[in-house]
């Protein structure tokens, strides 16, 4: 099926028959992506007097208790009640369904090469999101599909779906280049690393900050009047999924919590102008 929709002054037709899930699926029984040597996601049957739910255990069905970490075991997307003393919820921070979306790829580059600076100072170590990075790649692209920001960093291999972060330092946003990226109005940011800063970064969150316009070094949200901007990390853009524009749809759970397992789904487009 498709469907034909205007986005600025262009029409375009979106393949709904044929979407691309930019999501790492959360495998209970299998490898996982893990971020601060956190506790592996887990599934286990349910047990209650005489009553199993496992069928492969003699029960009638499965019915299991599942256990993880959405900011550490998988895809997931988070809201400004990530940094606030206010409980915000990603449930009523994302409003927007279907999102116009540009993927671009990226070379990180090392910290002590670019003049961008980091909150805490950069470490000889830290590889940068930087601003002229993103500059390079962004030139020339068409603003209507700003909203979302979708970031592959290279190299790019599978490996990010069962990655151990703590063993394999990320790259992150510098102070620069999260700025410019606000000057874009980009509403939905989407990485595949475990953060857009530091992974052990003293507690400072600068990029989170900035992106969702909080005072550095503060939690003081109003729960009335806040960023309805969101955040994504942990996907995976396979390498035959081309840069370009697309049609985004942003899938989360039902939870009332700062943040939810989500499954980023990215729809071809073609112009008819």
């Amino acid at each position: 099926m498709e469907i034909t929709l205007k986005i600025g002054r262009k029409s375009y037709k979106a393949d709904l028959e044929n979407p691309i899930d930019i999501s790492i699926p959360l495998n209970f029984y299998g490898e996982q992506p893990n971020a601060y040597d956190a506790d592996k996601a887990s599934a286990k049957p349910v047990e209650t007097g005489n009553f199993i739910g496992d069928t492969r255990m003699g029960g009638s069905c499965n019915f299991e208790e599942y256990k993880f970490i959405p900011h550490c075991n998988g895809t997931h997307t988070e809201c400004v009640g990530h940094i606030a003393d206010e409980r915000i919820s990603i449930h009523d921070t994302l409003k927007d369904t279907f999102i116009p979306a540009l993927l671009v790829s990226v070379y990180p580059e090392r910290a002590f090469d670019s003049v961008d600076i980091y909150s805490p100072i950069k470490e000889e170590s830290d590889m940068l999101i930087s601003r002229k990075v993103l500059e390079d790649v962004l030139k020339n692209t068409d603003i209507d599909f700003h909203k979302a920001l979708i970031v592959r960093t290279l190299p790019n291999d599978e490996s990010k779906k069962s990655k151990r972060y703590m063993e394999h330092p990320h790259p992150f946003f510098s102070i620069d280049a999260m700025s410019y990226v606000k000057s874009l109005g980009v509403k939905h940011l989407l990485i595949d690393t475990p953060s857009i800063d530091r992974m052990f970064d003293e507690g400072y969150l600068s990029a989170h900050h900035i992106f969702w316009e909080v005072e550095e070094e503060s939690h003081d949200v109003d729960k009335n009047n806040h960023s309805l901007n969101t955040v994504t990390e942990m996907i995976y853009v396979p390498d035959d999924v081309h840069d370009g524009n697309y049609l985004l749809n942003l899938q989360i759970t039902g939870f009332i919590a700062d943040a939810s397992p989500s499954r980023p789904v990215l729809i071809k487009l073609k112009s008819e102008n």
